[in-house]
């Protein structure tokens, strides 16, 4: 028993030398190699910061047509919801009685002028005749008034017709501005009382206002990059407006009205801006979305979103040395740019970041960097 105990001992020392070795050979073998990302250079160009508001399409003029005269509604000349110019005939009012009275002013403008002929005769020849001592003063005196009077009935008639042409003109209701006309809110065979029945509405469309409201803080940067209603010779600031379906701005506006105090209760201050609609697409009261320039133009730093990681409340880059050794870089994102984020902080333009393959990413290690080129806008 004794004699076999140094050949044991000689057989295990020679089976841990064997696994040890072969160990070692394994581990040689399955050493991976350095994981593959795909890097690039960040994008640098002119940015604009801009912010981003929720606003109310308003009509630049709004009418309610109410009919100047009073009576029976005769007619309707339009379509409910068609879009109508000014000076278009919209509803006629019953214009006989309009058309009598105008007869009547006309025929009394007549009378008049007739009576005003003589009385101005009558005074030539008394005239004449006082030169010749034939008529006494008072009888003189009494033509001059009759003259007098004469053309002041003269003067009259004429205002009395002017009012009747005015009536007669009034009973037909005609547009005051261009725009798209509303539903009729009376029939015809109505009574329409003067300056107090609403018979419709008008909206004009092209331009179209946008008003929106900005908080304290960011009128006060805005008023300090572009001076707002400060310097009413400044050129307007442009802004980019879009519909609530719209995914990006398709509509760009000037800024033409900044409110005159900040509404106490919501501490905000009212903006509007001017839009063009010439295809009449936005109706007023629809809701949008306005981007609001925050600076002046500089070159900016961007980088894809999944090119930023997290750690807890930090966000960081991987930049790629020349000796393929990744290190974490500190940033400071701001908002989203031409599908790209804004790069405030960390990042001066010229380095080489990792932007896909950040999950096989380690401090310090080596990578297998695939150059690749980011586009000016990402889609």
């Amino acid at each position: 028993m004794r004699a076999m105990r140094p050949l044991l001992l000689s057989l295990i020392v020679a089976g841990l030398a064997a696994c040890s070795d072969s160990g070692q050979q394994q581990a040689g073998q399955s050493a991976p190699p350095p994981p593959p990302v795909t890097v690039a250079k960040p994008v640098v160009k002119e940015v604009v910061e801009r912010d981003e508001f929720t606003g109310r399409f308003a009509a630049v003029d709004m009418v309610e047509v109410r009919s100047r005269v009073s009576g029976y509604l005769e007619r309707v000349d339009f379509e409910d919801g068609a879009t109508v110019k000014a000076g278009d005939v919209l509803f006629v009012i019953d214009r006989r009685q309009y058309k009598a009275l105008l007869d009547q002013a006309q025929a009394t403008l007549v009378s008049a002028q007739a009576r005003l002929n003589f009385a101005e005769s009558d005074l030539e020849r008394a005239e004449s005749l006082r030169r010749t001592g034939n008529i006494s003063d008072q009888l003189l005196d009494q033509r001059r008034q009759n003259y007098l009077t004469a053309k002041a009935e003269l003067d009259r008639a004429q205002a009395a017709l002017r009012e009747a042409s005015l009536n007669y003109e009034f009973s037909e209701v005609r547009a005051p501005i261009s725009g798209r006309i509303s539903r009729r809110f009376v029939s015809v065979g109505n009574l329409v009382n003067a300056n107090d029945t609403l018979l419709t509405t008008i909206v004009s469309l092209d331009p179209i206002y946008f008003y929106f409201d900005v908080d304290e803080r960011s009128f006060l940067a805005y008023n300090r990059v572009f001076n707002l209603g400060a310097n009413s010779g400044a050129e307007p600031v442009s802004v980019l407006i879009s519909l609530t379906d719209e995914t990006k701005p398709a509509r760009e506006g000037k800024l033409d009205f900044v409110d005159n105090r900040l509404d106490e209760a919501s501490g905000t201050m009212r903006l509007r801006a001017i839009v063009p609609n010439k295809d009449l697409f936005i109706t007023p009261g629809l809701f949008g979305r306005v981007l609001v320039p925050g600076s002046p133009p500089y070159q900016g730093v961007l980088v894809p979103d999944e090119a930023i990681a997290t750690d807890q409340e930090r966000r960081l880059v991987w930049v790629v040395g020349e000796d393929n050794k990744v290190t974490a870089r500190l940033v400071r994102p701001g908002p989203r740019i031409d599908g790209y984020r804004l790069i405030r902080d960390g990042l001066k333009g010229d380095e080489t970041i990792v932007i896909n393959g950040l999950q096989r990413v380690r401090p310090g290690a080596t990578v297998t960097p695939q150059m690749t080129t980011l586009p000016p806008t990402a889609d």
